[in-house]
């Protein structure tokens, strides 16, 4: 997973993984969950036991991965913030800052090495599941990461997935307009927008990301 020129602690990125060659790598729900705990859990700079094994504790089932988070950062550094994501079928999309050297590559190494034995070993495959590199765009001002955030979160709309946004369980998007929700996000000293405003910006743009697709569609065929 490592990359040409090094990523830049400090520094706010778009990271995109796609799986080879378009193969749905996420099927049911159990499968989505999973990565979402790998998010959680691999922010971790030093976890306290692998994932597996966490999972299938007691532990676990008593704190939750939110939790652990929580407890586990406050003696040590993260990998990394996650700004926002949203989990596709064939591909997801992260919005990462890097907190220490490496930490974005280190992060996206153990969530795709991870999430790549699991489903090989529930889907009885072997081999590679993602394309070999991830492919990653610094993000620079506010302006930017905002269209940005509401890029990735209108995907399964424009994927006509979901007619809204929040009816896509496997992104970020209920964090920023929903106060009382659990967060594996963090936003608060990168972006300020009240979670009304934050969903009047994203919504309003729900049919022109729609047609752009359609276009870009039209275009590629």
């Amino acid at each position: 997973m490592g990359r040409k020129n090094p990523l830049v602690t400090g520094q706010v990125y778009h990271v995109f993984s796609r799986s080879i060659a378009d193969f749905k790598i996420f099927n049911k729900d159990s499968e989505y969950q999973r990565m979402i705990h790998l998010l959680y859990f691999f922010q971790i700079q030093q976890p306290p036991e692998k994932f597996s094994r966490f999972l299938n504790s007691a532990l676990a089932q008593k704190i939750g991965f939110r939790t652990l988070l929580d407890l586990a950062t406050k003696d040590q550094a993260k990998t990394v913030d996650i700004i926002a994501y949203c989990l596709m079928p064939t591909h997801i999309h992260l919005i990462l800052k890097q907190l220490v050297e490496n930490g974005i590559s280190k992060f996206m190494a153990n969530i795709l090495n991870s999430y790549t034995r699991y489903f090989n070993l529930v889907h009885d495959r072997k081999g590679p599941l993602w394309e070999s590199k991830f492919k990653n765009v610094l993000v620079g001002k506010d302006e930017q990461l905002a269209h940005l955030m509401r890029y990735i979160h209108l995907n399964p709309v424009t994927a006509s997935l979901v007619k809204k946004p929040e009816d896509w369980q496997y992104s970020s998007y209920m964090e920023y307009i929903d106060k009382d929700m659990s967060k594996i996000c963090s936003l608060s000293d990168l972006i300020s927008i009240s979670p009304i405003d934050y969903q009047k910006f994203v919504e309003d743009r729900i049919d022109y990301q729609r047609q752009l697709a359609m276009i870009k569609k039209l275009v590629l065929d």
